[in-house]
């Protein structure tokens, strides 16, 4: 659904976006994580075709971005909530939403069946009648939500989507975008916030300029040395531990009835070391894996950049 190869963009001497490579499949939501000014946002306005590449391609639903032709149609598929959500203050949610429909030449019928359902799922047709410069942050951000949504758009763009956003407002906007996955639409996210990209995110493109990494949330954490299978048994004996020593898989180390095993990958690794404790009469009381977290790989793997 979005693909970029080697897509840059240069202000002057400075390289915003360097050579960017991604692949989104239909229906994923993908997260481009990294810390303020690494590119994120110069991104997601190219692949919006609101302003234009140095160099590279990409393209969004089949349509070439930077094509003239094609970006118009780029603009008609996609919804778009900037970090700065740009709504109408004097006018009313309902209203708001009706004039974004209209300039999308969403026919009325359907028009008004979105407004109604979307702003039910985000929890404010209560509100649909007062004026925008009585909502909270949270509420005008859920309301570009809506606004993003007003055409039934393929592709969602989200910039920082619960910046500022309080935890039951941020749970409302994660649940939401949830529930647009489920309907099919491929959503491509921008945060800095890991805990949130952890929860939601299929796959997550780690930028700093220039992508640093990109993989599953269980993928990145494994790029970062230290993961362990923790057991706690009832008794530590010789046979237990030949047979750990004789998988091969990683570092045994002992302390009391705790034995610590050092794993590249423990979600597919700890059946076997528990099958090899069941087979040496081994009574297992707790299992644990403990180690690196999608933040010590995001960390390490930022700071790898900043050190070149």
């Amino acid at each position: 659904m979005i693909d970029t190869e080697g897509l840059t963009k240069k202000f002057g001497e400075l390289t915003a976006v360097d050579r960017l490579t991604i692949h989104v499949d239909e229906g994923e939501i993908f997260g481009l994580l990294g810390p303020n000014g690494a590119g994120k946002t110069t991104t997601v306005r190219m692949l919006c075709s609101l302003i234009s590449k140095t160099g590279g391609s990409a393209r969004v639903a089949g349509y070439d971005v930077g094509n003239q032709a094609d970006s118009l149609k780029i603009r008609g598929l996609i919804g778009f909530v900037p970090d700065n959500v740009g709504l109408y203050e004097a006018l009313t949610a309902y209203d708001n939403l009706d004039f974004y429909g209209k300039l999308h030449s969403t026919p009325e019928a359907r028009r008004k069946e979105n407004i109604e359902r979307f702003l039910k799922m985000l929890g404010l047709w209560e509100k649909k009648d007062d004026d925008v410069s009585t909502f909270s942050k949270g509420m005008k951000q859920k309301l570009a939500l809506a606004r993003a949504l007003i055409h039934d758009p393929k592709v969602l763009f989200l910039d920082e989507p619960t910046a500022n956003l309080d935890p039951e407002a941020a749970k409302t906007v994660r649940d939401f975008i949830l529930e647009l996955k489920g309907e099919g639409r491929t959503i491509f996210l921008n945060t800095h916030n890991l805990d949130e990209a952890q929860r939601i995110c299929d796959r997550i493109g780690i930028l700093n300029t220039s992508l640093r990494a990109l993989g599953t949330p269980e993928e990145l954490e494994r790029t970062v040395k230290g993961r362990a299978t923790v057991v706690q048994l009832e008794q530590v004996t010789e046979p237990i531990l030949d047979a750990l020593h004789g998988l091969s898989l990683g570092e045994v180390s002992v302390e009391r009835n705790k034995v610590t095993i050092s794993l590249a990958d423990p979600e597919k690794q700890n059946a076997t070391v528990m099958d090899a404790i069941f087979r040496a009469g081994g009574r297992v009381r707790s299992v644990n894996v403990v180690g690196s977290t999608l933040e010590e790989a995001y960390l390490k793997l930022v700071r790898e950049k900043e050190e070149k």
